[in-house]
């Protein structure tokens, strides 16, 4: 793989991995927002299932960042995000102090970001610059 070709493969593993530590971090940080959001939604258990998230948020995050189980991350996160925008980001049913448009807006983004995810769950072998390529470099013992 050549230099740029690792550059953005990188690049794109780390900030989809932002994606999902920055909002993992602010569902600590805003426990109750996301709780009432969550219920008015018409969630159930609302928060085992916040808790689950924020864990899978935070630590897969980290995950793709250092480059550690990226393509069972990048898959476990593809699902997670076509789960949350048929439950969470539902434009098609109307919330008072909802706006649709942005419920729109978030269903499609998740949709691309479901496409990036897609295409790095598909590669095989460990990334470059990652925690995954250089425990595989370790000579066994």
């Amino acid at each position: 793989m050549n230099t740029l070709n690792q550059t953005l493969s990188t690049a794109g593993r780390c900030l989809l991995g932002l994606y999902f530590l920055i909002p993992g971090i602010s569902k600590v940080t805003g426990f109750e927002a996301n709780a009432a959001y969550m219920e008015l939604h018409g969630m159930v258990l609302v928060p085992f299932f916040l808790v689950v998230t924020l864990v899978l948020q935070i630590g897969g995050g980290l995950f793709l960042i250092v480059g550690y189980k990226v393509r069972l991350t990048a898959l476990m996160f593809a699902a997670m995000t076509l789960v949350i925008n048929i439950v969470m980001h539902d434009f098609w049913n109307v919330y008072e102090g909802l706006s649709q448009g942005h419920e729109t807006q978030n269903f499609v983004k998740n949709l691309a970001i479901m496409a990036g995810l897609l295409l790095l769950g598909s590669v095989q072998g460990d990334q470059p610059l990652s925690l995954d390529k250089r425990l595989s470099q370790q000579p066994s013992k």
